[in-house]
C-alpha cells in the first residue's frame, strides 16, 4: 500500500504513522496544486499479500514419469494429446461448444465494465448549443451559448475512483481465468469422452466375440445333448450364458449412444462421420504425454480456477479502499467554455466560461459509511476463505491424480496378465470339450472368466488413460503464466 501523506489519512486509513515522521513534514509548505497532485497519489487500499496454502509443501507419488516429462502448465493441450483425431475433435469443441462461448462472452462483458469504469478517472467533455430567454427590465432578453463542458468530475484524491477500478481490473482477470478453466475443462472432457467411445468399440469386439462363440458351444451342446450324452443342465446353462452375452451387448450399444451424444454436445455440433475424421486407434496405442512426477504444491498456483480466486480476492482487497476513501471529502468540478451572445449572428463575438467546484463532506450518514468497510472487509475475508478452499480442493484432485498414477500402471500390468492365462484356459478347455474330454460348462466357467478378465483390462486402460486427461487438467495443463492483458 502506498502510505497517506499525512497523520491524519493515516489515522482514517487504519495504519500507524512511524514515530518522528510527522515532526519532519510539520514544516512543509504547499501551495494548493502541489497538495492535490500530492495526494492524488494516495490510496487506502491494503497491501495485498498472498495467503499461505493451507496444504502440504509438496505431493507424495511413487510413480515415474519421463526424465524429459513436460510440466502440465508448459504442456499445450494438441502436444498433450499427440492424437490427430482427438486434436480434431478438441479444435471442434472449442470453435462451438456453448458453454465456452457463454465463458467468452462472459470476458468481454467484464471488460467492457472495465472500460466504463476506467472512464470515470477522466472528465467527460461534451458539445452543446443553447438558447433561451432571460426577463430583463421587464422584457426577455435572448441568451445564446455554445462551447464545452466538463460536468460534475470528482478529484479523486483519495483514490475512491482509482480503488473501484482496480477492483474492476481484477474481476476482469478473474473472468479471464475461469474462462481459461473452462477451456481446460472443455479439452479434458473431450479427450475423456473419446476415449470412453474407443473403450465402447473394444469392449462391444470382444462382446461380440463371446456372442459368437457361445452361439457355436449352445450349437454343440444341443447335438450332444440330443445325442444324449450331455444333460439338460447343460444345456440351459449354454442358453443362460448366451442370453446373457446378448443382454450384455445391448447395453454396450445403449452406452456408446449415450457417449456419442454427450460428444456431440461437447463439439456443439453432430459428431463427423468417420470419413471426417481420422482413424481412432486403440486404447493401448493412445498417445497421451508423461508429466512430471516429483511435484510441490505450488504447482497449484498455474491453475486457472486458483487464479481466479486469487483476482476475486485481490478485487475484495481493493473495495477496501475505496469503503476507505468514502470518508474523506469528495470534490466535483464542473466548467466550460464556450461563447455566448444575444444575437445568434454574433455569437462568436464574445467568449464565455464558468467554473464551479463542489466539495462534500461526510458529517453524518447513520452509519452507512462504516457498515460499507465492514462489508468490503467481510468480503476480503471472506474471499480470503474461497481462495484457501479453491486450493485445498486443488490439492486433493491432484494428490487423487497421483495415487491413480501411482498404482493403474500396475494394476492394469497385473489384470493382462491374468486376462492372458484366462485366454490360454479358454483355449485349452474348448479343445477338452471339443475332445470329449471336458464338459460344457466346463468350457463356458472357462469363457465367462476370460471375457470377464479382457473386459477389465479394457476397462483399466479407459480408466488410466483418463486419470492421466484428469492429472493433466488438474495441473493447469496449458495455462502457463498469467497473460490476460488489460487492454
Amino acid at each position: 500500500m502506498r502510505r497517506p501523506r499525512s497523520p491524519a489519512l493515516a489515522a482514517a486509513s487504519g495504519n500507524s504513522w512511524p514515530a518522528g515522521r510527522t515532526s519532519r513534514f510539520r514544516g512543509w509548505k504547499l501551495g494548493p496544486a502541489a497538495a492535490a497532485l500530492w495526494l492524488a497519489g494516495c490510496s487506502f487500499i491494503p497491501v495485498y499479500e498472498r495467503p499461505s496454502a493451507p496444504v502440504p509443501a509438496v505431493f507424495t507419488d511413487t510413480a515415474r514419469a519421463a526424465s524429459d516429462a513436460v510440466p502440465a502448465a508448459d504442456l499445450a493441450w494438441a502436444d498433450f494429446l499427440g492424437d490427430a483425431r482427438l486434436s480434431r475433435l478438441v479444435e471442434l469443441a472449442l470453435q462451438n461448444n456453448r458453454d465456452l462461448r457463454i465463458a467468452t462472452l462472459n470476458v468481454e462483458q467484464v471488460r467492457a465494465q472495465l472500460g466504463v469504469q476506467r472512464a470515470d478517472l477522466l472528465p467527460t467533455v461534451g458539445a452543446g448549443l443553447q438558447a433561451g430567454s432571460t426577463p430583463v427590465a421587464g422584457s426577455n432578453q435572448r441568451v445564446y451559448t455554445a462551447g464545452l463542458q466538463v460536468s460534475g468530475f470528482e478529484l479523486d484524491l483519495f483514490g475512491r475512483v482509482k480503488s473501484l477500478t482496480e477492483a474492476a481490473a481484477a474481476r476482469y482477470l478473474a473472468s479471464e481465468e475461469g474462462r481459461r478453466a473452462a477451456q481446460l475443462a472443455l479439452v479434458a472432457a473431450v479427450a475423456n469422452t473419446e476415449l470412453a467411445l474407443r473403450a465402447d468399440d473394444e469392449l462391444l469386439r470382444i462382446t461380440q466375440r463371446a456372442l459368437a462363440s457361445r452361439e457355436e458351444a449352445l450349437r454343440l451342446t444341443r447335438i450332444r445333448f440330443d445325442g444324449g450324452v450331455a444333460a439338460e443342465p447343460e444345456l440351459q446353462v449354454a442358453n443362460s450364458l448366451l442370453a446373457a452375452a446378448r443382454a450384455n451387448l445391448l447395453a454396450l450399444q445403449r452406452q456408446r449412444a449415450q457417449n456419442q451424444n454427450a460428444l456431440a454436445l461437447l463439439l456443439g455440433q453432430p459428431v463427423p462421420v468417420p470419413g471426417e475424421l481420422p482413424a481412432a486407434p486403440t486404447l493401448a496405442a493412445a498417445g497421451l504425454r508423461s508429466l512430471p512426477a516429483a511435484l510441490r504444491s505450488d504447482v497449484l498456483l498455474q491453475r486457472p480456477d486458483v487464479r481466479q480466486s486469487e483476482q476475486a480476492l485481490i478485487a475484495a482487497n481493493a473495495n477496501i479502499g475505496a469503503a476507505r476513501a468514502a470518508f474523506f471529502p469528495r470534490i466535483a468540478l464542473t466548467g466550460s467554455v464556450g461563447v455566448a451572445s444575444s444575437e445568434l449572428q454574433g455569437l462568436f463575438d464574445n467568449t464565455a466560461w464558468s467554473f464551479t467546484g463542489q466539495l462534500l463532506q461526510p458529517l453524518f450518514d447513520a452509519g452507512r459509511n462504516q457498515a460499507n468497510l465492514d462489508s468490503a472487509r467481510a468480503g476480503r475475508e471472506l474471499a480470503v476463505a474461497q481462495y484457501e478452499k479453491t486450493i485445498q480442493a486443488a490439492f486433493r484432485e491432484v494428490a487423487d491424480a497421483l495415487a491413480g498414477r501411482a498404482t493403474l500402471g500396475e494394476q492394469l500390468a497385473a489384470l493382462q496378465a491374468q486376462a492372458d492365462a484366462e485366454t490360454r484356459r479358454l483355449e485349452l478347455a474348448d479343445m477338452l470339450f471339443r475332445g470329449g474330454a471336458a464338459s460344457a460348462l466346463d468350457r463356458l466357467d472357462a469363457e465367462r472368466s476370460a471375457l470377464a478378465a479382457q473386459q477389465a483390462v479394457v476397462q483399466l486402460q479407459l480408466a488410466g488413460l483418463q486419470n492421466q486427461v484428469l492429472l493433466y487438467r488438474v495441473l493447469g495443463g496449458g495455462a502457463g503464466p498469467a497473460q490476460a492483458a488489460l487492454r
